[in-house]
Parts: C-alpha cells; structure tokens; sequence
C-alpha cells in the first residue's frame, strides 16, 4: 500500500509547490510592487523585494526555487519577444549616428571597468567579463517608465536613449549568442572556430525564421483572426513566441532567449502586430513578474555584508562611469547640454538584460552567488535612484551653464538625424 500511494503523494506534492509557488511569488509581487509604485519607484524594485521575501534567507513562506526557475525561463521568453515585437529599424536609424556610436562607446567603457571591478575582487576573468557586459546595458523598462512619467518619450532626449537602447539590446543579444563559445575551454583556434560557428548557426536561424515566418507566420495569424476567436488568437502568440525559442534551442543551439526575439521582430512586421502585442501582454506582464521574484530569490544581504567590494565597485561604473561617459560621447558629438544631460541620467541603471546575462552566466557555471548578489544589489539601489537622478537634470544644467559660462542651446533637430516621434510602449 505504501509503496502504491508514493508517486500519488509525490504527485500531490509537486501540485500543490506549483501553486504555492505561483499563488505566493505572485501576491508578494503585487503588494510589493504596489508599494514602490505608490512611493513613485519602479515596480521592478518591488518584484526583487517580493522573490528576497519569498526566498530561502527570509523567515516565512519559502517558494519552491526550482519550480520558480522554470517559470521565470518562460517570463524571459515571452520579455524578448515582446522586445522583438517593439522592435522598429526606422527607429534606430532615425538616431543611427549616435545611438551606435554611444551605445558602442558606453557599453566598452562600462564592460572594460566592469571587468575590473571583478578581477579586483578576485574573481575569474570570465566571470569578470560576464560582470563587465551585465552592468553595461540598461533596463528597457525603466528608462522608457522614466521617460513617460517625465513626458520625454517625444523631445529630442527621448528619441536618442530609445535608440541607444535599441543598440544596447541588440548588442546583448550578440554577446548571448557568443557567451557558451568564450566560456568554453579551448586554444585561440578552437574558440575561433566556435565564435564561427556560432555566427554561422545565427545567420542560418535568422534566414530561415525570417523566410519560413514571412509566409507561415501571417497565414497562422490570419487563420487565427478567420475564427474570431480571442483565446485561439492569444495560443497562436504564445506558441509562436515559445516555439521559435524552443526550435532555436533545439535545432540551431542557441538560446531560446534570442529565437524569441526573431520571433516578435517577424510578427512585428506583420499586420497584427499590434494585436499580438496586445493578446499577449497579460501573460507577457505575470511571467516577467515571475522572473523579477525568482531573481530575488537568489538575493542574499549577508554575502553582501561579507564582501560589500562589488557591489560598491558595479554602482560606481552604473551612476558614475557610464553616465559620465554617455556625456561625453554626446557633448563631442554637439548635443544640447539639456539632451545630453537627460539621455546620459535616463542610462545610469541596470535590469532585465542584466538578469539574463547574470542566468546564461549561472548556467554555463561561471558565475556564483556573490555575482547574482551582486546584480541584485546594484539593480535595486539603481533603478531606485535614477527617476530621482533624471529629476535632477535641470539642476544641473544650470549649475553646469553657471559654472562654466555656458549660453543657453537653442532645441531642435539633432545634429545630423531625422526627426521621427516614437511611439513605443513600455514592457511593463
């Protein structure tokens, strides 16, 4: 009889962990983030505090880490498509001079200091560099959060960081697809051949996703628009989104991270676009919450007490080196000082792209619980200070014309792009 009743009870077990998980994850989520919403942060801080609050070095409910694991793989799916589906090439070649050039300049700027602030904490230069990229690319999110509540989505400045995000993402994505080959052991020839390699699946992905999608992907739409059902509407998104990733996994062994994203960019050159966006944006929002909390989760303040060295380290390259350097690259380059001042404050914070290197980086094995620690810390205390940062802009433009002697700049049209109005929306 015992021996018959075990797989019911482990059955019975794993259920009720699911739920649990999802039921607590979730709640600790909405309180959490309704309370840093109303002190006017940034929600994500909330859903960080949520998973630490479920986690296992908090008192209380503890949530099954697994379970949350495999949840919040589905929340970083369904994040990337949603940045692909936003994703407009107009967009960024409307600002394509600067945003390159910045993004490029800034995120070598912050990857070479991230590096070192690992390496000077004793970790592996690997690792290092894993740091190095994590804390170079800012949070999609919170910038476009940041923007809006300061109606800039529209001026000058707001056109310039979207663009400039736009290339830091893209750059991301790149470094996801190469990570596993420069992680791997192997002489000069042997990673040469690997990065090849890996570049060589990539393009075959992108030109078969991009050929079998311009015909396959709109007849399942239209099939799926001819039922006027909503809920069959809804599954043709999701299976879309998760079956590119999971055939990107599969058959090209790359992540799913990054199929996702060649999967919205082709649905957002459809006509449903917008739809899909739509449909998919309820599931998109609970499965991104669960990703926050899961990170969260690996949250753990006494290794910070413990050795405080790169968290001090990785907030000194987010709000000083790479708003610094952002300013630079765009007062060379002859921006207002206004614009220059807000795009540079707007990219002084870390997210969700972060987290996703940090994961590819835990799951190749390289980075450990001081790095996820690391990443946590430096996002919170980021993402809680940068709308405070950006409110601060027009103080120092003053101080900056007051000190120097500076006439003021006429706005207007950036030096050498188009003018375009984006109409982007947030992934909240």
């Amino acid at each position: 009889m015992a021996a018959d009743s075990n797989p019911t009870q482990i059955s019975h077990m794993h259920e009720v962990d699911l739920i649990l998980t999802l039921t607590g994850g979730l709640a600790a989520a909405l309180i959490c983030g309704t309370l840093t919403h109303r002190a006017g942060l940034s929600p994500i801080v909330g859903y960080l505090i949520a998973g630490f609050a479920v986690g296992p070095n908090t008192p209380g409910f503890v949530a099954d880490q697994h379970l949350a694991n495999e949840l919040a793989e589905i929340g970083v799916v369904l994040l990337m498509f949603g940045v692909g589906l936003q994703f407009h090439l107009e967009e960024l070649l409307a600002v394509r001079r600067t945003a390159i050039l910045g993004a490029l300049g800034q995120s070598l700027v912050a990857t070479v200091l991230g590096t070192f602030v690992g390496l000077a904490c004793g970790w592996s230069t690997t690792a290092s560099l894993i740091l190095g990229l994590a804390i170079s690319v800012a949070s999609t999110v919170v910038l476009i959060r940041v923007l809006e509540n300061n109606h800039a989505l529209g001026r000058d400045e707001g056109r310039l960081a979207i663009g400039w995000l736009v290339v830091e993402d893209l750059l991301t994505v790149l470094a996801l697809v190469l990570l596993p080959n420069l992680v791997a052991k192997g002489d000069a020839w042997d990673l040469t051949w690997a990065v090849s390699s890996a570049l060589l699946k990539l393009a075959l992905m992108v030109a078969v996703i991009f050929a079998a999608g311009k015909r396959l992907i709109p007849w399942l739409f239209q099939s799926a628009d001819d039922t006027d059902s909503r809920e069959l509407f809804t599954l043709t998104v999701l299976v879309t989104a998760l079956g590119v990733a999971v055939v990107a996994a599969k058959v090209f062994d790359v992540s799913m991270a990054l199929g996702a994203f060649l999967a919205g960019m082709v649905v957002g050159r459809s006509n449903y676009s917008a739809r899909a966006a739509a449909e998919a944006m309820p599931m998109r929002d609970a499965f991104a919450v669960l990703f926050f909390v899961s990170i969260g989760m690996l949250f753990n303040p006494g290794r910070l007490i413990e050795a405080p060295g790169p968290v001090l380290g990785s907030l000194a390259v987010i709000l000083l080196a790479k708003p610094i350097a952002a300013l630079a690259i765009l007062v060379l380059m002859k921006h207002p000082l206004r614009v220059s001042l807000a795009v540079a404050s707007a990219l002084a914070q870390i997210g969700e792209f972060s987290f996703i290197l940090g994961a590819a980086g835990r799951n190749l094995g390289v980075l450990d619980e001081r790095a996820t620690n690391t990443l946590v810390a430096a996002s919170i205390v980021s993402i809680t200070l940068n709308p405070l940062l950006y409110r601060f802009v027009p103080t120092l433009e003053r101080l900056a014309r007051k000190t120097w002697r500076l006439s003021p700049s006429p706005e207007g049209k950036i030096p050498g792009e188009e003018p375009t109005v984006f109409s982007k929306d947030p992934i909240p």
